[in-house]
């Protein structure tokens, strides 16, 4: 049986530092406007979209709620959900620059896939393309036809890609369905943002607002596979019985990997939050996608690329949406979230928290 949270959208005060004040449409952010300021918005309910697995990669159903712990700044989490599934919005961002004349036309063979597989019988599609600017292409959608055809369509643009201005849009389509439906965005684009106006920071306050999962198919890594062969992930250089876990939680395979592999980005959320000016992204695309429980996956060839959209569409529908009211708004900043699966030999991937504050920085 598998948990889905419907009351995902729901408000209490949350304290957050973020470039733009955010409204029902809030207005687009000007880049040269440096002065933070601390908005006030209504979060009643944080939502940890959890993915288990077992050793073999295989997705674990049938957990109940009692089979998790979950945490927020080593606090532990009273964890509330439903068991009704939710519908799936879901909006796909295609980069049609200039340079994407041979995989374009991978991506737009696939339109039917992302439909039936990604969306399932109740959900909707909507289809935006972008470079420089950003073109909805098709508004939502449940026609499978309708969607291809958008896809199809698509021609190259200009050389930009503005990744973050066109994720904004994005959340901003998702933040307009109905409340009891479960927000996806799905971008598929080089890794790389190149001449968006938005910063970061309101991007990922938009999505944290939004309860927005991202995935993405990085085409950047796609292009890269396609002339070296990338070297696996080293192993932790803390040994795993040395590795900080929350209090009172026993160090499992699912507390390691979290810590190993999502506990490494947080510095980098709490840099973006705070502004820290002489911060580099290098991969936009992870941060999106590891900020919102999202996975990040890449493609070659036309087969791998339906391979990385089935595992999309298995995972969507395997998820477990854990939600809590945090018992310790008042604090501030990075809110850590950690989940722990009581069974042995699983791994859990979650989003790894939020921010919240009480004053501008």
């Amino acid at each position: 049986m598998r948990m889905c949270h419907t009351k995902s959208m729901r408000k209490a005060t949350i304290l957050l530092i973020c470039g733009a004040a955010l409204a029902q449409s809030p207005p687009a952010a000007d880049p040269k406007d440096d002065k933070d300021a601390v908005i006030r918005t209504s979060v009643n309910v944080v939502i940890a979209p959890t993915t288990v697995r077992d050793k073999k990669g295989e997705f674990i159903d049938g957990l109940q709620l009692q089979d998790f712990q979950l945490y927020d700044n080593n606090k532990l989490q009273r964890i509330t959900a439903d068991v009704r599934d939710e519908p799936l919005s879901l909006v796909i961002a295609v980069q049609k620059s200039s340079n994407l004349n041979d995989i374009l036309p991978k991506i737009q063979r696939i339109g039917s896939m992302l439909n039936d597989l990604v969306a399932g019988q109740d959900g909707e599609v909507a289809v935006v393309a972008f470079d420089h600017r950003f073109q909805v292409a098709q508004d939502f959608t449940n026609e499978t036809e309708k969607v291809s055809e958008a896809l199809k369509k698509l021609v190259p643009g200009s050389a930009n890609h503005a990744v973050i201005d066109a994720e904004m849009q994005c959340i901003r389509m998702l933040r307009n369905r109905p409340r009891d439906r479960r927000r996806v965005l799905l971008i598929i684009a080089e890794k790389r943002d190149r001449g968006s106006e938005a910063r970061l920071r309101e991007a990922l306050t938009e999505a944290q607002f939004a309860n927005v999962a991202i995935y993405s198919l990085d085409i950047s890594s796609a292009m890269a596979t396609l002339t070296t062969r990338g070297d696996p992930p080293p192993p932790p250089s803390i040994p795993t019985t040395a590795q900080h876990v929350p209090a009172g939680a026993a160090l499992t395979p699912t507390t390691i990997d979290q810590n190993y592999y999502l506990g490494n980005a947080i510095p980098v959320f709490v840099d973006i939050f705070k502004g820290v000016k002489s911060l580099f992204v290098d991969d936009t695309l992870d941060v999106f996608t590891r900020f919102t429980g999202g996975k990040e996956y890449a493609f070659v060839s036309e087969r791998s690329l339906e391979k990385a959209v089935e595992g999309i569409s298995q995972e969507l529908h395997s998820q477990y949406l854990l939600s809590y009211t945090p018992n310790n708004q008042i604090e501030g900043g990075f809110h850590d979230i950690r989940v722990v699966v009581n069974r042995n030999n699983l791994e859990v991937r979650t989003r790894p928290g939020y921010w919240v504050a009480t004053r501008a920085e």
